[in-house]
């Protein structure tokens, strides 16, 4: 399919997106993912600027699962564990938002599953609120930004997290993400205790000291660390659940810790944060044969929606939004966002109005009156 020009006639943009569901791989036809995320992370009330524990714990699934069904998508992204470092679901190995009203991640599930929607959990590699404030040794701080190093006690509690959260909801999977080395800086660029050790794990060799670290070296450690949280990470979803979905997302997707990894090899869906197709282009041949590629729109990457969304079109590529939701845990209804021309809306919102449409197979221009 030629890509398509946004400034031709209404008949053609819709014939060329009322095709979306479908996009051809070398394993055949498949359905082409439409994913969005009702963003818990982001909220008031935390000791940063994560959302403070509790905030949404009123959530009703049947509620987002009927947003979500409107919105048109296949897939849904919401929570395993957020940044605060609790769960979305009960009588797990962390404890549950606090308040928690409904068993929220095993409901969305069964109500997902109901109406055919992929239900995905999500986990932020680097950075965990909760995780931080209980183990100071092993965590630089906790501000909203990656804190944690990849050390072994990190990698059992991710274990341990994973092997609880796909047998205790269901889930499909789950995405992972800020999955880089920890910022240092809040802690005065000096490296943990923990950290060195697991250096020296690594390298085989002792901790040069910060200034004398050398950049190659600096990366040859962090992709060793990577590699190995990858591994844990791998083994745990795939030893409880050969069927889980490993969901990558990468805000610098070319990033010289992560490109070219095994990772890229091994998982099953890799998204480019950033919302650009180039990037997407230049790690197609480093992917594995069956990984699955999405591309993003959010307000942070400033992106033109109706662009990306024709080129991922025309590329096979899968499409993916997220935002942090209203008070009541939600967004307005569906209509709303169909009930206006896209060009009317801002940030988020025109990136769901965009969806709106081409996840229901409607023309761009379509407006609900």
């Amino acid at each position: 399919m030629k890509k398509i020009n946004l400034l031709i006639s209404l008949n053609l943009i819709f014939v060329i997106f009322i095709g979306c569901n479908k996009i051809k791989e070398s394993t055949g036809e498949v359905d082409m993912i439409k994913a969005y995320d009702l963003d818990f992370n982001w909220g008031e009330g935390g000791p940063n600027a994560f959302a403070a524990p509790g905030l949404w714990a009123d959530a009703n699934p049947q509620d987002h699962i009927k947003w979500y069904k409107d919105l048109g998508v296949n897939t849904i992204q919401t929570f395993i564990v957020s940044c605060n470092g609790y769960a979305w679901y009960k009588d797990g190995v962390v404890p549950p938002q606090p308040g928690l009203v409904h068993d929220f991640l095993p409901e969305m599930v069964k109500l997902g599953h109901k109406e055919g929607m992929k239900v995905m959990g999500y986990l932020c590699i680097g950075s965990n609120t909760r995780w931080g404030i209980e183990n100071p040794e092993y965590s630089y701080g906790y501000p909203a930004d990656r804190h944690i190093p990849y050390t072994k006690k990190y990698l059992e509690y991710l274990d341990k997290i994973i092997r609880d959260g796909i047998k205790k909801t269901g889930i499909d999977g789950f995405m992972i993400d800020w999955f880089y080395q920890p910022n240092r800086s809040n802690h005065g660029g000096k490296w943990l205790k923990s950290e060195i050790e697991r250096y020296q794990e690594l390298m085989n060799k002792p901790f040069p000291g910060e200034d004398e670290l050398t950049e190659e070296d600096y990366t040859a450690y962090s992709r060793l660390a990577i590699e190995s949280c990858w591994k844990t990470i791998h083994k745990a979803a795939k030893e409880t659940d050969p069927n889980t979905i490993i969901w990558l997302t990468s805000f610098d997707i070319t990033h010289p810790h992560i490109i070219n990894s095994k990772m890229f090899q091994e998982v099953d869906w890799l998204m480019n944060e950033e919302g650009d197709l180039s990037k997407i282009d230049s790690i197609k041949n480093m992917v594995g044969e069956h990984t699955r590629l999405i591309t993003c729109l959010a307000s942070w990457n400033k992106k033109d929606a109706k662009k990306v969304v024709s080129e991922a079109i025309d590329a096979g590529v899968g499409l993916y939004g997220f935002t942090k939701p209203n008070q009541n845990s939600l967004l307005p209804p569906i209509d709303h966002y169909l009930a206006a021309p896209i060009d009317s809306f801002e940030g988020d919102a025109r990136n769901i109005a965009t969806f709106a449409r081409v996840f229901n197979d409607l023309p761009l221009e379509y407006i609900n009156h």
